[in-house]
């Protein structure tokens, strides 16, 4: 569930008056997503989506986030497109809340992705990665090596309770992933969590981008990394490589990878991994019980980390060398 901070219909409709957004008809809580409080608006006028930013974002991010769905909207990219107020903003406030209005964006995430979905994805993500080019924003990525050493610390102490003897494992491989991560890749504005719930469809055909909220500076090639990372593995753990050569034709049909990016695919990979792990390790250890939150497995990302471990060749992932 992700209804945090519920919201008032009189408090609702005097916040639309400060958009052109036509009279409020019916809403209701979203259950899809984490970070955020998400509604889904039906008006006069078009279909909406209201979210109300919760602690866990900082308001000083907004900016960033709500500007990069405008530019990439701007350059084609099918993504939300925040509506502006009558002042021109794009950030109001409602129940003690930073809270926008975003166009309503047609589609369904999958729950079975086959190979031809993973083709579009890769496609998508090469798109957005060109249409980000010239966004003048920038977000340092708080979820890269520096803060993988921070969440681990945070965590350590009670790693055992998810899987015995695990701190000698994770503690050599942040200091493996801190001498060996890349930098001098190509670089720009990345999503940095396009899993299949931020991915919508309509039938087959790849409709729109969502949730741009972990979005920020950061390598490319590392991008593409956690797509193979949610996307390319079965549900017993297995990479399926048809996938993976998939996602990865689609993406250099619009954006070919350079020598240097598919050489540190193995690296880059280890990385998103331990990403993941580590925020679910966090989440999974200090949620409360009761919490409107499912908590997500960390050992699903352990797992991925073992076996980016293994890898002797970029190739190994589907890549034609």
């Amino acid at each position: 569930m992700a209804v945090y901070t519920d919201i008032a219909e009189d408090d609702l409709k005097w916040f639309l008056t400060e958009y052109e957004a036509g009279t409020l008809l019916s809403y209701k809580g979203i259950a899809e997503g984490v970070e955020n409080s998400n509604f889904l608006l039906h008006t006069s006028k078009d279909p909406l989506i209201l979210t109300l930013y919760e602690k866990r974002v900082e308001k000083t991010d907004l900016p960033f986030f709500l500007g990069l769905m405008q530019h990439l909207a701007a350059r084609g990219l099918s993504c939300p497109l925040p509506l502006p107020r009558s002042d021109g903003a794009l950030l109001g406030s409602l129940s003690g809340r930073p809270a926008a209005l975003i166009s309503f964006l047609e589609g369904m995430w999958l729950r079975k992705p086959e190979a031809k979905h993973c083709r579009e994805v890769g496609r998508a993500l090469a798109e957005m990665h060109v249409a980000g080019d010239g966004f003048e924003l920038t977000r340092e990525n708080a979820l890269s090596v520096d803060g993988w050493q921070t969440l681990w610390e945070k965590s350590e102490a009670r790693a055992s309770e998810v899987e015995p003897v695990l701190q000698d494992e994770i503690r050599s491989e942040l200091d493996f992933l801190s001498a060996a991560w890349p930098k001098n890749l190509p670089a720009g504005v990345i999503h940095a969590d396009l899993f299949p719930d931020n991915v919508f469809f309509l039938g087959d055909q790849l409709s729109g981008l969502i949730d741009f909220y972990f979005a920020c500076n950061d390598l490319l090639a590392y991008d593409v990394s956690i797509c193979l990372n949610a996307w390319c593995f079965e549900k017993d753990g297995a990479y399926n490589i048809t996938k993976g050569t998939a996602m990865l034709e689609g993406y250099q049909s619009v954006r070919p990878l350079s020598e240097a990016e598919i050489a540190a695919l193995p690296v880059l990979s280890r990385g998103s991994a331990l990403r993941f792990f580590l925020t679910r390790l966090y989440d999974w250890l200090t949620t409360p019980e009761g919490a409107m939150v499912t908590k997500k497995d960390p050992l699903e990302y352990l797992r991925k980390l073992r076996f980016h471990r293994q890898i002797k060749s970029p190739a190994e992932y589907g890549l034609s060398l």
